[in-house]
Protein backbone atom coordinates (compact mmCIF):
# COMPACT_ATOMS: atom_id res chain seq x y z
CA UNK A 1 0.00 0.00 0.00
CA UNK A 2 1.36 3.43 -0.95
CA UNK A 3 1.57 6.21 1.57
CA UNK A 4 1.03 9.89 0.94
CA UNK A 5 4.19 11.81 0.10
CA UNK A 6 4.99 14.79 2.31
CA UNK A 7 8.00 16.88 1.37
CA UNK A 8 10.53 17.73 4.06
CA UNK A 9 12.75 20.79 4.16
CA UNK A 10 15.66 18.62 3.06
CA UNK A 11 13.77 17.47 -0.07
CA UNK A 12 13.20 20.99 -1.38
CA UNK A 13 15.52 22.41 -4.05
CA UNK A 14 14.94 26.15 -4.37
CA UNK A 15 15.66 28.05 -7.56
CA UNK A 16 15.35 31.70 -8.53
CA UNK A 17 12.74 32.96 -10.98
CA UNK A 18 12.36 36.34 -12.69
CA UNK A 19 8.95 37.78 -13.62
CA UNK A 20 8.74 40.87 -15.81
CA UNK A 21 5.70 42.98 -14.86
CA UNK A 22 5.88 45.33 -17.86
CA UNK A 23 2.33 46.02 -19.17
CA UNK A 24 0.91 43.05 -17.24
CA UNK A 25 -2.18 43.31 -15.00
CA UNK A 26 -1.37 43.60 -11.30
CA UNK A 27 -3.46 40.59 -10.27
CA UNK A 28 -1.98 38.29 -12.92
CA UNK A 29 1.56 39.09 -11.84
CA UNK A 30 0.70 38.74 -8.15
CA UNK A 31 -1.15 35.42 -8.50
CA UNK A 32 1.61 33.93 -10.65
CA UNK A 33 4.24 35.05 -8.14
CA UNK A 34 2.22 33.81 -5.16
CA UNK A 35 1.76 30.33 -6.64
CA UNK A 36 5.49 30.07 -7.41
CA UNK A 37 6.44 31.33 -3.93
CA UNK A 38 4.03 28.88 -2.31
CA UNK A 39 5.35 25.98 -4.42
CA UNK A 40 2.09 25.08 -6.12
CA UNK A 41 3.82 24.80 -9.49
CA UNK A 42 6.01 21.92 -8.27
CA UNK A 43 5.01 18.26 -8.08
CA UNK A 44 6.31 17.98 -4.49
CA UNK A 45 3.93 20.66 -3.17
CA UNK A 46 3.12 20.16 0.49
CA UNK A 47 0.79 22.65 2.21
CA UNK A 48 2.73 22.95 5.48
CA UNK A 49 6.28 23.13 4.00
CA UNK A 50 8.02 25.94 2.12
CA UNK A 51 8.45 24.12 -1.20
CA UNK A 52 8.39 27.24 -3.39
CA UNK A 53 11.04 29.16 -5.27
CA UNK A 54 12.45 32.64 -4.78
CA UNK A 55 10.84 35.20 -7.09
CA UNK A 56 12.35 38.40 -8.48
CA UNK A 57 9.82 40.82 -9.96
CA UNK A 58 11.25 43.54 -12.22
CA UNK A 59 9.63 46.63 -13.75
CA UNK A 60 7.06 46.99 -10.95
CA UNK A 61 6.56 50.62 -11.93
CA UNK A 62 5.15 49.54 -15.32
CA UNK A 63 2.39 47.28 -13.97
CA UNK A 64 -1.13 47.95 -15.29
CA UNK A 65 -4.57 48.15 -13.73
CA UNK A 66 -7.70 47.83 -15.86
CA UNK A 67 -10.70 50.13 -15.87
CA UNK A 68 -10.84 53.01 -13.40
CA UNK A 69 -8.92 51.17 -10.69
CA UNK A 70 -6.09 53.72 -10.64
CA UNK A 71 -8.49 56.21 -9.04
CA UNK A 72 -11.12 53.93 -7.48
CA UNK A 73 -8.90 51.34 -5.74
CA UNK A 74 -8.08 52.59 -2.25
CA UNK A 75 -5.60 51.06 0.19
CA UNK A 76 -6.27 51.67 3.88
CA UNK A 77 -4.10 51.35 6.95
CA UNK A 78 -4.55 52.43 10.55
CA UNK A 79 -1.90 54.07 12.69
CA UNK A 80 -3.30 52.65 15.92
CA UNK A 81 -4.36 56.03 17.24
CA UNK A 82 -7.99 57.18 17.45
CA UNK A 83 -9.02 58.62 14.09
CA UNK A 84 -5.78 57.37 12.56
CA UNK A 85 -7.13 55.71 9.42
CA UNK A 86 -5.10 56.61 6.35
CA UNK A 87 -6.04 56.01 2.72
CA UNK A 88 -4.04 56.06 -0.49
CA UNK A 89 -5.26 55.47 -4.05
CA UNK A 90 -3.46 53.10 -6.38
CA UNK A 91 -2.21 56.02 -8.50
CA UNK A 92 -0.72 57.76 -5.45
CA UNK A 93 0.93 54.53 -4.33
CA UNK A 94 2.40 53.99 -7.80
CA UNK A 95 3.90 57.50 -7.78
CA UNK A 96 5.31 57.21 -4.26
CA UNK A 97 6.47 53.56 -4.06
CA UNK A 98 5.53 51.34 -7.04
CA UNK A 99 6.81 48.14 -5.45
CA UNK A 100 4.25 48.44 -2.62
CA UNK A 101 1.38 47.73 -5.04
CA UNK A 102 2.77 44.31 -5.88
CA UNK A 103 3.95 43.67 -2.33
CA UNK A 104 0.47 44.19 -0.88
CA UNK A 105 -1.15 42.09 -3.63
CA UNK A 106 1.24 39.16 -3.15
CA UNK A 107 1.07 39.27 0.65
CA UNK A 108 -2.72 39.15 0.41
CA UNK A 109 -2.47 35.91 -1.56
CA UNK A 110 -0.10 34.15 0.84
CA UNK A 111 -1.31 32.40 4.02
CA UNK A 112 -1.64 34.42 7.20
CA UNK A 113 0.25 31.88 9.33
CA UNK A 114 3.79 31.25 10.52
CA UNK A 115 4.55 29.72 7.13
CA UNK A 116 3.17 32.80 5.39
CA UNK A 117 5.45 35.07 7.38
CA UNK A 118 8.49 33.08 6.27
CA UNK A 119 7.27 33.11 2.66
CA UNK A 120 7.38 36.93 2.71
CA UNK A 121 11.17 36.62 2.55
CA UNK A 122 11.06 34.64 -0.72
CA UNK A 123 10.32 37.49 -3.13
CA UNK A 124 12.06 40.69 -4.17
CA UNK A 125 10.44 43.53 -6.11
CA UNK A 126 12.33 46.11 -8.17
CA UNK A 127 10.89 49.18 -9.89
CA UNK A 128 13.14 48.93 -12.96
CA UNK A 129 14.79 46.09 -14.90
CA UNK A 130 18.00 46.05 -12.82
CA UNK A 131 18.40 43.56 -9.97
CA UNK A 132 21.44 42.38 -7.98
CA UNK A 133 20.59 38.66 -8.17
CA UNK A 134 22.39 37.69 -11.39
CA UNK A 135 24.74 35.37 -9.49
CA UNK A 136 21.75 33.14 -8.58
CA UNK A 137 21.21 32.45 -12.32
CA UNK A 138 17.47 33.14 -12.27
CA UNK A 139 15.28 31.75 -15.05
CA UNK A 140 12.72 33.98 -16.75
CA UNK A 141 9.09 32.96 -16.38
CA UNK A 142 6.41 34.30 -18.70
CA UNK A 143 2.87 35.08 -17.65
Amino acid sequence: MKTTFFAKNTDVVKKWVVIDATDKPLGRVASTAASIIRGKTKPIYTPHVDTGDNVIIINAAKVKLTGKKWDDKIYYHHTGWPGGIKSVTAKQMLEKQPSDLLKKAIQGMLPKTRLGRTLHNNFRIYNNDQHPHTSQNPEVVGI
